[in-house]
């Protein structure tokens, strides 16, 4: 796909993804600090990629697009809730996200927590009160959602990376594969959810959002070594401070660049027959990219 394609259709969905998560939570009552802390950090920028590609799987599988803009952000809303929790000083005890003061660092840690508790089940609203949408897809992407993100999901991850001491290769590629490539392997299933996709078209975008989100968190933890700190939207270096071991520890630079290429080829081809035009690949292209 040419460039100028690609970049058209990704800021097309960006435009009606931004839109929607901006007109979320803007009611007037007495508890809109509550409201405030949540769409700081929800509308605080980011590639939207997730919902980016729900819509493109949606879009794929035969649906028209705007129809499962919904439960994209649902995911979008539930990926932020983890961001603010990641960011507490029980967790990562981080003072920047994307280039801004972290969640806690505005509003105290006690709305911030309380910010990611309702961001979650918001997202299931969305989900079950999506127009457009049958109720039984409405309930399989509710299902995927909870899967992607739950006890054996997203969480598991988290628990894995914070207090689990994970310093071999299979034990950072469990983390990465269940706290990253879950999320993104739920993203790409719930577009085909939506759309009443074939099992084949879901086992197709499962494959390929799990080997996008390990080569993409490879990828994460090589800018955590060289990448620009403007850039990257939080100081550099942060990981090998938190102690943790990360993937550039275990095979260095070169050999982490290879895998990350590696991987991005495995999704790219897990989706050869879906992806008729070529945006998921050069999706796929762009994300693990290494920057010069």
């Amino acid at each position: 796909m040419e460039k100028t394609a690609f970049d058209t259709r990704y800021h097309g969905y960006l435009t009606i993804i931004e839109d929607y998560l901006n007109g979320l939570f803007v009611q007037e009552n007495h508890w809109t600090d509550l409201y405030e802390a949540m769409r700081y950090s929800l509308l605080s920028g980011g590639k939207r990629l997730r919902p980016v590609m729900t819509l493109e799987f949606a879009r794929l599988c035969g649906l028209d697009w705007h129809s499962a803009v919904p439960v994209g952000c649902a995911l979008e809303l539930v990926h932020t809730y983890s961001l603010i929790h990641d960011d507490l000083p029980c967790m990562d005890d981080d003072d920047l996200r994307r280039g801004k003061p972290t969640n806690h660092k505005v509003y105290g840690e006690t709305l911030a927590v309380l910010a990611g508790d309702a961001l979650q089940p918001e997202a299931y609203r969305l989900i079950l009160t999506a127009p457009g949408l049958a109720d039984v897809q409405r309930a399989d992407c509710a299902l995927i959602l909870a899967n992607a993100s739950g006890a054996d999901g997203m969480v598991a991850g988290q628990v894995l990376d914070t207090l689990h001491s994970c310093r071999t290769e299979p034990e950072v590629a469990e983390v990465h594969h269940l706290k990253t490539g879950a999320m993104i392997a739920g993203a790409c299933m719930l577009g085909v959810a939506a759309a009443g996709g074939s099992d084949a078209a879901r086992k197709a975008a499962e494959e390929y959002g799990y080997q996008l989100g390990l080569a993409f968190q490879i990828r994460d933890d090589m800018l955590d070594v060289i990448g620009d700190a403007g850039e990257f939207g939080k100081p550099i270096g942060s990981d090998r401070e938190e102690g943790k071991v990360t993937y550039v520890d275990l095979l260095g630079l070169d050999s982490c660049d290879k895998l990350v290429h590696e991987l991005t080829e495995k999704a790219v081809a897990a989706v050869s027959d879906l992806d008729r035009d070529g945006f998921l690949t050069a999706l796929a292209e762009s994300l693990t990219e290494r920057k010069k």
